[in-house]
């Protein structure tokens, strides 16, 4: 029985982990991630975050993007706090753009992978 309430204590915390980390991710996001994928979500909208704001986007300057920031609102991303910025990308649909935003995170890192 004691293991059982280590285990529960253990899971506890991880639980407590991930809403925080959850919490720090959505920062910028201005819409509602529901279900079990929205840590998913929220990480890869940190992932793409960070990736414009060290490299810049092919008409976006990088120092922009870093001055003003990146929102992701429910039909695009912009550059600045809400979806009345100037457009990084537009979409027909919240799960279109998420699912861009991954597809966009992955090339990346399949690019940086093989060019080690």
């Amino acid at each position: 029985m004691n293991n059982m309430i280590k285990i529960e204590n253990i899971a506890n915390e991880a639980q407590k982990r991930n809403d925080r980390e959850f919490k720090e991710n959505k920062k910028n996001i201005n819409f509602s991630l529901r279900g079990n994928n929205k840590y998913y979500y929220a990480n890869q909208c940190r992932r793409f975050t960070e990736l414009v704001t060290m490299r810049g986007y092919p008409y976006i300057d990088k120092e922009e993007i870093k001055k003003n920031g990146i929102s992701f609102n429910k039909y695009s991303i912009n550059v600045g706090y809400s979806q009345y910025n100037r457009d990084l990308k537009r979409f027909n649909s919240t799960q279109e753009m998420l699912g861009w935003v991954v597809g966009y995170c992955d090339g990346f890192a399949t690019i940086k992978r093989n060019l080690k």
